[in-house]
């Protein structure tokens, strides 16, 4: 039955390889289980409600990705998109989570319009590769400065707006020595590095006393406090609409890139290095941002992390089952997440940009019209506490420096259309 409906014959692979893959890539993002409630509590909402909104919008979007689209590839809430809910538009922008959910819910929908019609091919490729570099890597500097900020590294100063921290505190000691595990394990290959590495900081913090212990397991937490809480109406309004498209911009190239790159390590692309069932895949991710927005949580995307488990031989969605149910189970471990500190989860943060900015490497450095924007756009982005802002600085620039230097061609209609709205955006709202 499982041969027949993952054709793991045709595929090359068996059940056994399958569920060691999909343990293997559980095991390298399951710290999302723990850093995501992190996160989004300090935008006011429950934690325990956002432990459980984050292992179902895991289940439900892996499970559709590897029954739908029979791909190896695990989805999650997004890291990136997570802060900016909470950092740049709940408390940089004061708007109410509820609000902030209904924006992401509202981008879910058009990512699952722009999935099924022909315009997705339209849109993505219609954007310069400088800029969707220039993103990825802007995401990492911004998770980046959230992780030092999280860890005491750095803090607020009057004049220089930050500057450096106590480091000779002891959580924060704690914070350097969980990235460097994290760093190390990963480059001994150590399934798991991220997660081991939080679960080690969180038992020396427990056993300094710095952190009181909350248990291991228990029953699930109600849903009820983040489930169909999004507002869909206040997100419709004219000052959010940038925050909508920062949420679907971010989500469907994030995951082209990434499904795209995965597939490409496990050999699945076609002759044209193209990914086949490449719509199915697309809907699997948009149908799981709505879900998750209804559930509770911030953008689900692909994760990177997928390759992981492909290189541990998994091929079909059989591998995405696998990791679906064991996101299931994670429903149990509530006071595991509760104990989890700041300190354990802010080397999680910057790991992740660290592997996020190698983005600018694909930039063309002898191209300064490419350059300039790119650069733009991965700096505004921390420094304004804003993805969407460092988009729309990056579209701008690059459609001015374009047209002012002759090279007007190089530039699609899309960019110039998208860069005069954010022009508007920047003079009015």
């Amino acid at each position: 039955m499982l041969d027949s409906l993952f054709k793991l014959s045709e595929n090359g692979t068996n059940v056994r390889t399958e569920i060691i893959a999909g343990a293997t890539t559980f095991l390298t993002m399951a710290y999302i289980v723990f850093v995501n409630p992190s996160i989004l509590s300090i935008t006011g909402m429950d934690a325990g409600a956002v432990l459980v909104a984050t292992c179902l919008a895991a289940a439900i979007g892996t499970a559709i990705m590897g029954l739908y689209a029979n791909y190896p590839f695990a989805l999650a809430p997004g890291m990136g998109l997570n802060a900016y809910f909470t950092f740049g538009v709940v408390q940089g922008m004061g708007f109410t989570w509820q609000v902030a959910l209904g924006a992401v819910f509202v981008s879910g929908v058009l990512f699952i319009i722009i999935s099924v019609l022909p315009i997705r091919e339209w849109i993505i490729n219609a954007i310069p590769t400088s800029l969707k570099m220039a993103i990825s890597a802007g995401i990492g500097l911004f998770l980046g400065i959230i992780a030092l900020e999280n860890a005491g590294i750095i803090v607020d100063h009057p004049a220089t707006l930050v500057t450096l921290g106590d480091l000779t505190s002891t959580t924060v000691i704690l914070a350097v020595v969980g990235f460097l595990a994290m760093v190390v394990l990963s480059a001994l290959r150590v399934p798991g590095a991220m997660i081991i590495a939080i679960l080690g900081v969180t038992l020396i913090g427990v056993l300094l006393g710095l952190t009181e212990p909350k248990g291991l397991v228990s029953a699930p937490p109600s849903l009820a406090p983040t489930f169909m809480q999004m507002d869909i109406a206040g997100a419709l309004s004219l000052s959010l609409i940038t925050i909508v498209f920062a949420f679907l911009f971010v989500d469907l190239f994030d995951t082209a890139g990434t499904l795209v790159g995965v597939a490409h390590r496990g050999g699945m692309l076609d002759d044209r290095g193209r990914l086949p069932r490449l719509r199915k895949a697309l809907i699997a991710d948009s149908s799981a941002t709505v879900a998750g927005a209804a559930l509770g949580t911030s953008t689900t995307t692909s994760y990177i992390e997928s390759a992981a488990g492909i290189n541990a031989g998994g091929r079909t969605g059989l591998t995405a089952v696998t990791v679906a149910v064991l996101f299931l189970l994670c429903l149990f471990l509530a006071p595991l997440a509760e104990t989890i500190p700041p300190y354990a989860t802010a080397p999680a943060l910057l790991f992740v940009a660290c592997l996020m900015a190698r983005g600018l490497a694909e930039i063309n450095w002898d191209d300064i019209t490419d350059v300039a924007p790119a650069v733009i756009t991965a700096l505004a982005m921390p420094l304004t506490y804003s993805i969407a802002n460092g988009i729309g600085f990056g579209f701008i620039t690059f459609a001015v420096v374009k047209l002012l230097s002759g090279r007007h061609r190089e530039v699609s209609l899309a960019v110039y259309v998208l860069a005069i709205l954010f022009i508007i955006k920047f003079a009015i709202l």
